[in-house]
């Protein structure tokens, strides 16, 4: 028995390394996790210090296992995991919306700090329309659904925003305005619910909306479904306005269903070899769009599906993808549980033929992982194949796709090494800078051998990022001289030109 267990770890350690060597290691690889709150028990059942405990445990797990971007709910359902004057504490964080968080904290302002610290951006996903989940749930008294009826429909036994009242679209940017300015956060997040998914034999109650506005601003009766496009566009594109006229490095990401459009419903072929629902025809999202008019920085589409699935097949829509975004970040969306377990007779996983199509592809630029919890749980051995494997190096954030990357910020000056009891210990000074676009947020620490050719693209040279102004080195051993470089990075991941460095006996 002990032979046997000892070839198999010996066969998975040999299958681990040729991959590492035979798949391109990215220098700059979106790397992110989504941690949902809705439905969610995990927080309302804690008191404040345990809820705390349990973000630091969570993130020190994504930490070890390579994530760099943590997107985490902070707004179900018109409510919120942060102090607002527009609406409500979440029933999911204290068990009853409203009800404010005793002794009091800032779950947001803690998580933001938290994962700075660990050099992890901090991605603020909303819900911009949904109110409940169900009927029977109460609401706070001090929610804007009492002061405003008139902007709220049902459907489905749900409440929503009516998308087509233009004072909730002006709501949403009000919370939106309000989280940019007051958190230092890197990203607002939106994922895939817009008009709500189409509840068979129903039809979404817009008609009274669509009479006020829609007729108004010329659309006739039947071009209904281009008006429902045209408000989550005009959405789309004032959320992005609010945002960098406050903060022009804060980014909009925005993770749409997985299929734009199925082939057979386009005239021209365009869409994708699939036969599922649709962003544009069903949910309205016209995400092609908004990524060629500049309204986004990112796109993580949800390819929740198998490789070889009849109706929506991952590998052929992952390359649909990689085809028709040009204009945006492109990231994938992949489910942890699905990709592990992709044929429910074998019990086969998928996720690394998955990984190395996100890999080869030249626009796919990242991963978004649903959800955090299984991450946590090591699903599948998921965490441990990230660390030791797919994130064993550290790999940047890509750069912003559209003017802001010609800000660049200096390099770091004054590299000095002391000698601490447990190794050398790097220190560099920076340049004072006034924009806050060309300000280093962050530091790389590149080794190199002694006579190696400097190739900065290469992750594997990488041995820290860092956003102090100083880095401990592991204890040497007296016998190596080795290169340091530190090169600056700033908010909108753009990397210094050059780089100081010094050499070390290590």
């Amino acid at each position: 028995m002990y032979r046997k267990y000892s070839l198999l770890v010996f066969i998975c350690a040999l299958c681990s390394a040729f991959y590492l060597t035979a798949q391109p290691v990215p220098k700059r690889e979106f790397r992110g996790v989504w941690v949902q709150t809705v439905g969610r028990n995990e927080y309302r059942t804690k008191t404040p210090s345990e809820v705390r405990g349990y973000f630091l445990y969570m993130l020190d797990e994504f930490e070890k296992a390579g994530f760099n971007a943590f997107i985490f709910q902070v707004r179900p359902q018109a409510d919120a995991f942060y102090k607002s004057a527009f609406e409500p504490w979440s029933a999911y964080l204290t068990g009853q919306q409203g009800l404010a968080p005793s002794p009091a904290w800032d779950p947001l302002e803690f998580l933001v700090r938290e994962c700075h610290r660990r050099n992890m951006e901090f991605h603020a996903w909303i819900n911009p329309y949904r109110v409940t989940m169900s009927e029977s749930e109460i609401l706070a008294p001090t929610h804007v659904y009492y002061r405003h009826p008139e902007w709220f429909v049902t459907y489905g036994g749900k409440i929503y925003f009516d998308p087509g009242i233009p004072d909730c679209r002006n709501f949403v940017c009000s919370v939106v305005k309000d989280i940019v300015a007051r958190y230092d956060i890197d990203a607002i997040h939106i994922d895939d619910y817009f008009y709500p998914y189409p509840e068979k034999g129903l039809q979404f109650p817009d008609a009274n909306s669509f009479r006020m506005y829609g007729l108004i601003d010329g659309f006739l009766p039947y071009q209904l479904a281009d008006w429902r496009r045209e408000n989550i566009n005009k959405l789309v594109r004032d959320l992005k306005l609010t945002i960098k006229n406050l903060k022009p490095w804060v980014q909009l990401g925005i993770a749409p269903f997985g299929i734009y459009r199925n082939k057979s419903n386009t005239r021209d072929g365009s869409g994708s070899n699939t036969s599922g629902l649709q962003n544009f025809d069903d949910l309205y999202a016209d995400v092609l769009l908004w990524q060629r008019k500049g309204w986004i920085d990112y796109l993580a589409p949800q390819l929740y599906w198998a490789i070889g699935n009849k109706a929506a097949d991952y590998e052929s829509l992952i390359h649909w993808w990689n085809s028709n975004v040009k204009s945006s970040l492109l990231y994938i969306g992949q489910h942890v549980e699905r990709s592990l377990t992709a044929n429910s007779t074998t019990r086969k996983s998928q996720f690394s033929e998955k990984m190395r199509l996100e890999r080869i592809l030249p626009n796919v630029e990242g991963n978004c992982f649903w959800y955090g919890y299984a991450i946590l749980d090591n699903y599948g051995g998921i965490a441990d194949s990230l660390q030791t494997n797919y994130h064993r190096y550290p790999a940047l954030i890509p750069q912003a796709k559209r003017a802001e990357k010609r800000n660049y910020p200096s390099e770091p000056i004054e590299l000095k090494a002391d000698w601490m009891p447990a190794g050398y210990r790097l220190r560099w000074k920076v340049t004072e800078e006034k924009d806050e676009t060309s300000k280093p947020a962050y530091y790389c620490i590149y080794r190199f051998g002694k006579g190696e050719k400097e190739n900065f693209n290469d992750a594997r040279k990488i041995i820290g990022i860092t956003r102090n102004r100083e880095y401990y080195l592991p204890r040497p051993d007296g016998k190596t001289d080795y290169k340091y470089i530190v090169t600056s990075v700033n908010r909108l991941h753009n990397e210094s030109s050059n780089g100081r460095y010094i050499i070390l006996k290590h």
